[in-house]
C-alpha cells in the first residue's frame, strides 16, 4: 500500500486534529522527495527512488495538507532524505506510532516570504 495516502486517511478516519509522527520503521520500493534546494519558484529539486529502502526516519506532522520528511537507507547503507511528496510503496511493513495534540489544532497557512504553507497551531 502507498504509506502517505494510509496515514492521510487514518487521519480522516480518526477525525484527529493535530496528528504528528512519534516514530516510524519499515521499508519502501519508491519514494518521491522535494530535496533542500527547492523554492517555491524553483520545485523542480525532486528526487523519485525505486529500490529496497529502509525508513531510518520518518518525522512531520499529518494535519489535511502533511509536511513530512523521510530518511531511507539502501542495500549499501547510504542514505537520502527530504520533503515527502507522495509514491511512498510499503515493501514489507510500516510501523508508524501516530499521536495527537488533543488540545491543538494544526493548519496550514501560505507564507508569501517563503512561498509554502507554513504550520498554524492553535489553541
Amino acid at each position: 500500500s502507498e504509506l502517505l495516502s494510509s496515514l492521510r486517511d487514518f487521519v480522516d478516519h480518526n477525525r484527529l486534529r493535530a496528528p504528528f509522527v512519534l516514530t516510524c520503521v519499515g521499508s519502501l520500493t519508491s519514494a518521491r522527495l522535494r530535496l533542500a534546494n527547492a523554492t517555491a519558484t524553483n520545485t523542480n529539486q525532486v528526487l523519485d527512488l525505486s529500490g529496497r529502502f529502509e525508513i531510518v526516519s520518518l518525522v512531520g506532522t499529518l494535519n489535511p495538507e502533511a509536511h513530512l520528511h523521510l530518511c531511507l537507507s539502501d542495500s549499501r547503507g547510504c542514505t537520502v532524505g527530504g520533503h515527502v511528496l507522495g509514491n511512498l510503496q510499503v515493501f514489507t511493513t510500516a510501523e508508524v506510532l501516530i499521536g495527537d495534540a488533543q488540545e491543538l489544532i494544526f493548519t496550514r497557512d501560505m507564507d508569501p516570504q517563503t512561498g509554502f504553507p507554513e504550520l498554524v497551531v492553535q489553541a
